[in-house]
C-alpha cells in the first residue's frame, strides 16, 4: 500500500518566504533556506516550493538559489514557478529538483506536459491546479497565483493532465487557501476520482483532522499545508503520528 505523504509548501516571493490568504494578503514567514533546515529535522516526507511571483513578473526559475536550497534539502523537493519550457524543466532537475511543477504553462502549451513527461518520466512532471469555487457553486481553474481565470472545470482539465503525462497533481482551493478552515473535500473528491494519478490535497488545513477528514473520504493520496506549519505549533511529525494511530499508513 502507498504511503500517506504530509507535504509541507513553501512559498517564494522576492528574497523570503511568504503566506497569504485567497492568494492575496502576503506577509512575510522567513527565509527558504533556514525553512529547508527545520524542514530536515522534522521527518518530513517531501517539500513543495513554488515562486508564486516568477510567473506574473515574467522571470525564470532562479535556477542559482533552488541549486543552493537544493544542496541544503535531505528531502525529496519539487519546485515551481516560471515553468515555460522543457529546457525550464531539465535546468530545474539538473540543480537538484526531483519534481517540477507546472501551472500556468500547462494551460498556455499543454504539451509541454507531454514533452516533459517524454523526455524526464511522468514522476518528475507535477501539474498544479488552482480552483476557485464560485458562489453559484460552479469551480474553475485559475491561473497566475489565482488571478486569471480559465474557463476550465478542475475535473475535466485534471483528466487532460492525467492524459497528457502528469504523474502527479497538486490541487489547491484558492478561496480556503491560507484559512486554515479544512480542505474543499468536494473538490478533492471529485477530481481525485476522475484520475488515475496521486493527487495532493491543497488549500485550507488547520489541523491534524483536516487531514485525516480529507484522506479518509477521498482518493487524495497526499496533504501539503502551508499556514497550519508556519503559525501554530503543529507538525508534519505530529501529524504523522495523528493519522497513523488513526490508521493511515504513513512513512515513518
Amino acid at each position: 500500500m502507498l504511503k500517506t505523504r504530509i507535504i509541507p509548501t513553501l512559498l517564494m516571493k522576492g528574497m523570503g518566504l511568504v503566506k497569504g490568504t485567497g492568494f492575496d494578503s502576503w506577509r512575510r514567514v522567513g527565509a527558504a533556506l533556514q525553512s529547508i533546515r527545520v524542514y530536515n529535522m522534522r521527518e518530513v516526507d517531501e517539500l513543495v516550493l513554488v515562486d508564486i511571483a516568477a510567473t506574473r513578473g515574467n522571470a525564470k526559475p532562479n535556477f542559482r538559489e533552488i541549486d543552493e536550497l537544493a544542496d541544503n534539502c535531505f528531502m525529496p523537493m519539487t519546485v515551481g514557478g516560471g515553468v515555460r519550457s522543457v529546457q525550464d524543466i531539465r535546468d530545474l532537475l539538473a540543480v537538484g529538483a526531483d519534481k517540477v511543477v507546472i501551472n500556468s504553462a500547462a494551460i498556455e502549451t499543454p504539451e509541454l506536459i507531454r514533452d516533459g513527461a517524454a523526455e524526464f518520466g511522468a514522476q518528475c512532471i507535477v501539474v498544479s491546479i488552482d480552483v476557485r469555487r464560485q458562489a453559484d457553486g460552479i469551480c474553475e481553474v485559475f491561473t497566475e497565483c489565482g488571478s486569471k481565470p480559465t474557463g476550465h472545470d478542475p475535473v475535466e482539465w485534471a483528466k487532460t493532465v492525467a492524459m497528457l503525462g502528469a504523474g502527479e497533481i497538486l490541487l489547491t482551493s484558492i478561496e480556503r487557501d491560507g484559512t486554515m478552515t479544512g480542505y474543499d473535500v468536494d473538490l478533492v473528491r471529485n477530481v481525485a476520482a476522475a484520475v488515475d494519478v496521486p493527487v495532493i490535497a491543497s488549500g485550507g488545513c488547520g489541523t491534524y483532522s483536516h487531514m485525516a477528514d480529507v484522506l479518509g473520504t477521498t482518493r487524495a493520496s497526499a496533504v501539503a499545508a502551508a499556514a497550519m506549519f508556519h503559525f501554530t505549533e503543529q507538525t508534519p511529525r505530529e501529524a504523522k503520528s495523528f493519522l497513523a494511530e488513526r490508521g493511515f499508513p504513513v512513512r515513518k
